[in-house]
């Protein structure tokens, strides 16, 4: 969750938290069923956890404030979080012969002492997260920052030599050349859709169809999730909501709330097959099959519908942080 805000992109949280955390995983003997759907769940919280470029994105296509829409994002962001960790636990305890045994007990003073050994990374992601938040960067400057006080930290502690730093930057690169590859595909699909109108045509026929509220944000989850099987998240806004939110203010559905949904919305495609985008990420990291990769995502699928029914039972979840800013 910490690095989705960082990042605020579900791809370059899914290639950096999996390369750290996968083959500690699996060491530690947890199934890779379990750690590689919830690394494709827990992913797609970059796109709704501030600062998340698609928000942008969205505020500026249905003349929205964008602090009000950060804000709108912040506490569904952290319900989803909530239950993504709610699934993992209940998965757990449903069978507990796949979760390797407990570590055995550490001393408090040695947990103390290994603390310590953290606060030069605890203090690099502050610098990171406060350039950010404060606006003295943009993310991209502030990922920057992040290389830069990475590489100061490895000089320190004598752990930067040339073979470490170079098996790096070749890491790097074949993980940046993946996901180029990867965009590439996608703005050319996109930019063919866009030709043809086909979004643009979709978004207009639901328009159309004078549902109820309820009827118009199921069909537009279906809309969102299917469209964003083949387009990117961005796209996906710039193409469509400039055209249905005339019918979502004439339903009386809060623009910021809409806005939320929204952004669920693609992150759920971002992990439907055929081509969602996380799924490629997670098959070029792991060597896995796509249809394998799919299944053990499917449920996180459904965590993220729950969240969704949540937040239209309470949509204060979503615009009671709004409501305090005034």
């Amino acid at each position: 969750t910490v690095f989705a805000a960082v990042s605020g992109s579900s791809a370059a949280t899914c290639a950096t938290v999996g390369r750290m955390t996968l083959p500690e995983l699996a060491r530690r003997g947890y199934p890779d069923s379990i750690a590689i759907g919830t690394l494709a769940g827990a992913s797609t919280l970059g796109l709704l956890i501030p600062p998340s470029i698609i928000m942008i994105v969205y505020g500026v296509a249905a003349e929205v404030s964008i602090p009000k829409l950060f804000a709108a994002g912040l506490l569904p962001g952290l319900m989803l979080a909530a239950l993504f960790m709610g699934y993992t636990a209940l998965w757990a305890l449903r069978h507990p012969g796949a979760i390797p045994a407990a570590d055995p007990p550490v001393e408090f003073l040695t947990r103390v002492r290994a603390l310590r050994q953290l606060t030069p990374i605890a203090l690099l992601m502050a610098a990171v997260l406060g350039s950010i938040y404060s606006g003295i960067a943009t993310a991209t400057e502030a990922a920057a920052i992040g290389v830069l006080g990475a590489l100061a930290l490895a000089g320190v502690e004598g752990s930067l030599d040339w073979r470490s730093f170079t098996e790096s930057l070749n890491a790097a690169c074949r993980q940046f050349s993946a996901i180029a590859l990867i965009l590439a595909g996608a703005a050319g699909l996109t930019l063919t859709m866009g030709y043809l109108g086909l979004p643009r045509d979709l978004a207009a026929a639901i328009s159309a169809l004078e549902l109820s509220p309820w009827q118009l944000i199921a069909a537009l989850l279906g809309f969102y999730v299917v469209l964003g099987c083949f387009l990117d998240g961005i796209s996906v806004v710039v193409l469509t909501v400039s055209i249905i939110m005339p019918t979502v203010a004439a339903a009386g559905i809060d623009p910021l709330w809409f806005g939320v949904f929204t952004v669920i919305a693609v992150e759920m495609a971002q992990i439907t097959p055929p081509v969602g985008f996380n799924l490629f990420v997670l098959q070029g990291m792991t060597g896995r099959e796509l249809p394998w990769i799919a299944r053990v995502a499917a449920p996180m699928c459904l965590v993220m519908l729950c969240a969704i029914l949540l937040l239209w039972w309470f949509p204060q979840i979503a615009l009671w942080l709004p409501a305090q800013m005034g």
